[in-house]
């Protein structure tokens, strides 16, 4: 949870077979069937698609993240001939690894692949002025902190219970259709452990294809998407001393300014028993490392003694893809663009789109007895951006108005010091949806940041003048 007062202004809303055996990635704890929790799905018939004979429909999903992961779940308890294809299993991308509440529920996780549960969150000024955010919690409210090696394993093991068939393997190319019904040649190399680190060359066939492969997606590629602007994130895992892993056990912190972030922040997030300390940036991606050591150095006293055990850096989508869908290829997570600018948040959005986009899927097909076409992927789509564009749109404003200069980020610090502004924060984001405002309490909010931002603009003058 990253975007602290700037979700308080934006509304959301939250939206309502064959076996196949193959489980490559698999947790301490095995999922046994009765731990899976099947969705119901309204199916209209009446389609105008041809009826599949002698088999089900069949959809392969490239990328074993939260996004993978979800669509191959829904879609194989909805009756689809799932394929996951995924190229590294024990992957741990650089990411902050929040989730909000309403995940947990949503996506029925179990709490024991919750490393952290944060309550009290710092956040912190260029001029290192610290407020403290949380106050307004619930006793059973917390933002979950998790591994995604471990939250993205989990999701493919319960995709693999519910009947997907799991492929350790590196996509690399699709041959389309070469008529209106003809299936999706995909091209990849199959890791079985025999063939050598080159993998051994696999075909497969498939109706529809969801790419859920990240930031350099190459079912993007494969269908012209179209580029976007992308920040690299880079992350270092430290592991502690316990006692200041104690001050750590359920405390998230903030920093920005010019020297963590010219356009991000950087961030300290506790883990089972090490912090990841990391930043990132879109405009200045040479100085990265720069820019890591400089959050080291406001975290050093709380960090010292620490061992970097890890190291990690990622591309991570800046906006959506001017194309997210071609006939029957769907791009979901990050392979879409799904995070959000300002608070970087993206795990949520990818399980969430990879959800609806497999939902979309079951439901044209009528539980995989017919073909798909892409008037049925497109109402994923719509779906999509009915319920969270003004998400995107608000967050890309809020971070070119607050994080333009250090000025302005000390504002950004002081409008989080308002207890009305943390409640409808944390109501926003816990939950996905929109909290009931006050008038009078909105009306003094807007003073306030006007207020801040008419400081912030005065203090950037004096600043320029020295």
């Amino acid at each position: 949870m990253a975007s602290v007062a700037l979700k308080s202004f934006v509304g959301l809303r939250q939206t309502s077979p064959e076996n196949h055996h193959s489980s490559i990635a698999t947790l301490s704890k095995p999922i046994s069937t009765n731990q899976i929790h099947y969705r119901r799905l309204n199916v209209v018939a009446g389609k105008s698609s041809p009826k599949i004979t002698g088999r089900n429909l069949r959809v392969a999903v490239i990328g074993g993240g939260p996004a993978g992961g979800a669509a191959a779940e829904t879609l194989a308890k909805g009756g689809i001939e799932t394929i996951l294809i995924e190229r590294k299993m024990d992957n741990a991308k650089p990411c902050g690894g929040a989730i909000p509440l309403c995940m947990v529920g949503e996506f029925d996780l179990p709490l024991d692949i919750i490393d952290r549960r944060v309550t009290k969150m710092k956040m912190i000024s260029p001029s290192n002025v610290a407020v403290d955010i949380g106050r307004t919690l619930k006793p059973h409210e917390y933002i979950g902190m998790v591994r995604r090696e471990v939250l993205d394993a989990y999701l493919r093991d319960r995709a693999t219970a519910a009947g997907a068939t799991v492929i350790n393997g590196l996509f690399f190319k699709m041959d389309k259709p070469t008529d209106k019904y003809a299936p999706y040649v995909l091209h990849y190399n199959a890791y079985d452990g025999k063939a050598g680190s080159a993998g051994k060359r696999e075909t497969i066939e498939v109706d529809a294809v969801i790419g859920a492969d990240g930031a350099n997606s190459r079912v993007a590629k494969s269908i012209d998407a179209g580029d976007y602007e992308y920040a690299i994130a880079f992350q270092e895992r430290i592991k502690i001393p316990a006692d200041k892993m104690q001050y750590y056990e359920d405390l998230a912190e903030m920093y920005v300014g010019d020297d963590v972030s010219p356009d991000f922040y950087g961030w300290v997030f506790p883990k089972c028993d090490h912090v990841a300390v990391g930043t990132g940036t879109v405009t200045h991606k040479p100085d990265i490392k720069k820019f890591q050591l400089a959050t080291r150095l406001r975290a050093r006293d709380k960090i010292l003694g620490g061992k970097i055990i890890r190291v990690e850096a990622h591309p991570i989508p800046e906006h959506p893809r001017p194309r997210r869908l071609a006939e029957r290829v769907a791009l979901v997570g990050d392979a879409a663009g799904y995070v959000t600018k300002c608070s970087g948040e993206g795990i949520y959005f990818a399980a969430k789109s990879g959800r609806m986009c497999a939902e979309a899927i079951v439901e044209g097909s009528e539980n995989g007895k017919r073909m798909v076409d892409e008037a049925d992927l497109r109402k994923y789509l719509e779906k999509w951006d009915k319920t969270y564009w003004p998400t995107y749109k608000v967050l890309d404003i809020l971070q070119k108005v607050f994080y333009r200069s250090n000025p302005a980020r000390e504002a950004f610090v002081e409008m989080c010091a308002d207890e009305y502004v943390q409640k409808m924060t944390f109501d926003s984001y816990l939950y996905k949806k929109v909290a009931p405002g006050n008038p009078l309490e909105d009306l003094k909010l807007a003073v306030n940041t006007i207020g801040s931002l008419v400081r912030a603009n005065a203090l950037r003058k004096e600043m320029a003048k020295i």
